[in-house]
């Protein structure tokens, strides 16, 4: 009897949950305590959601729920390819701030989370998603006190603009910041104007790159109170560099990295800069040959090893680089994640006491997991398909769609 009736009490529960609206069980199921949690993009066109994952101490991958955002993805026209915003960054966490913003390039806003310390699959929207003051914003960047949130507009009307953080109302519009790249884009297909947008590790410069001939960084100072100077400069790539996409600051050191599609990676020495408006790569900077590579777009960094890990969508590989105290940069192993995956947009995390890669494996509809258990001994860890969920709960999903990965952490 008492068998029968567990039975029924079982079919009745299922029967509840399945007659619960998509935002209740968004809400109230696929709970759990995590220390760590990673965020992509759905991107769609009809509906941007933030995908939402617990992180494990083994490195695996639990999706927990998804949540709109309140604006649209997009696609650059002309293409149907992965990497629909042709950028990194598309969506960032930042642990001192608690917070998490995401860019809506179909209604160019931005929008911004609360993120729960205790456990970061928890995020709360805070305020109404606020314009880009641009077209087609493809990345975000917050400082590191997590009170600044900065911009990349992409489309048309290229630039960045920045916001003051405000845990109640949500992203305010900072004055002295909208900033033009002025970049003229074609009126046919289009392809993003620019990449990605970061800080220097000292806060004090925000930079962008930009699509050129050759690509460029473009490189404005930040005041004290977060405004940006009038003008920026223009720094063209290292010899054998030309096309730097992605931006990940040497800890430091005033100086960054970037994946580079034309040569596998650049570093830029940044202590060098002079006064002049239009300048090349000078001091330490320098190129980093990767063989193999086919379109190098991503970066990250590890505390615990001390490298940098590339992401080559087109090879489907993770290269692990040391960057030495004078800027050189070294190969130090490749890490395959299995052909097609057109792997994106990576983040590190610590867990437990180890730093694991996140990889955005797109054709896999996938997290690809990398153990980064010391220099040069990373580990394929598994791979974590999430297109069942999100399509559990309504939510379209489709790899030529998916874009960003960032990760927060309480360790």
């Amino acid at each position: 009897m008492k068998s029968a009736a567990l039975l029924v009490s079982l079919i009745s529960s299922i029967a509840f949950v399945a007659a619960v609206p998509a935002q209740l069980v968004e809400r109230n199921m696929f709970r759990g305590d995590a220390q760590a949690a990673a965020y992509f993009l759905t991107n769609q066109p009809t509906g941007n959601n933030i995908v939402v994952a617990a992180l494990t101490s083994d490195g695996h991958v639990s999706y927990k729920h998804a949540m709109s955002t309140r604006g649209l993805g997009a696609h650059v026209t002309g293409s149907t390819a992965a990497d629909p915003l042709m950028s990194q960054g598309a969506i960032q966490a930042s642990v001192s701030g608690q917070i998490l913003a995401a860019v809506n390039a179909g209604s160019s806003t931005v929008s911004l989370f609360s993120i729960n310390p205790s456990d970061p699959t928890v995020i709360q929207q805070i305020g109404e998603p606020v314009s880009s003051e641009g077209e087609f914003p493809v990345a975000v960047t917050i400082n590191k006190k997590g009170d600044q949130v900065c911009v990349l507009n992409a489309g048309q009307v290229n630039g960045v603009h920045c916001y003051t953080v405000d845990k109640t109302l949500g992203l305010i519009r900072q004055a002295d910041t909208l900033r033009y790249l002025n970049v003229v884009r074609d009126p046919g297909p289009m392809t993003s104007a620019a990449h990605h947008i970061a800080f220097n590790d000292a806060n004090d410069k925000l930079i962008v790159t930009v699509v050129g001939t050759p690509n460029y960084l473009a490189i404005w100072d930040v005041a004290s109170n977060g405004t940006l100077s009038d003008n920026f400069t223009t720094v063209s790539p290292p010899s054998g560099g030309m096309n730097p996409f992605s931006l990940t600051p040497i800890p430091g050191k005033n100086a960054m990295v970037s994946a580079d599609t034309a040569v596998g990676a650049d570093v830029w020495d940044l202590s060098v800069l002079s006064a002049q408006s239009n300048q090349t790569a000078a001091g330490k900077s320098a190129s980093v040959s990767i063989g193999g590579q086919m379109a190098n777009c991503w970066s990250a960094y590890s505390q615990k090893t001390g490298n940098f890990y590339f992401i080559d969508a087109g090879a489907s590989i993770v290269t692990e680089v040391n960057v030495d105290q004078n800027l050189k940069g070294t190969v130090v192993k490749q890490y395959p994640q299995g052909t097609g995956s057109t792997t994106l947009d990576a983040a590190v995390a610590t867990v437990g006491n180890t730093d694991f890669l996140y990889v955005l494996a797109a054709n896999k509809t996938s997290i690809d997991v990398v153990s980064l258990d010391g220099p040069g001994n990373g580990k394929n860890v598994g791979s974590y398909d999430f297109s069942a969920m999100v399509k559990a709960m309504g939510i379209p999903v489709n790899a030529t769609w998916v874009q960003g990965m960032t990760t927060f952490s309480s360790a």
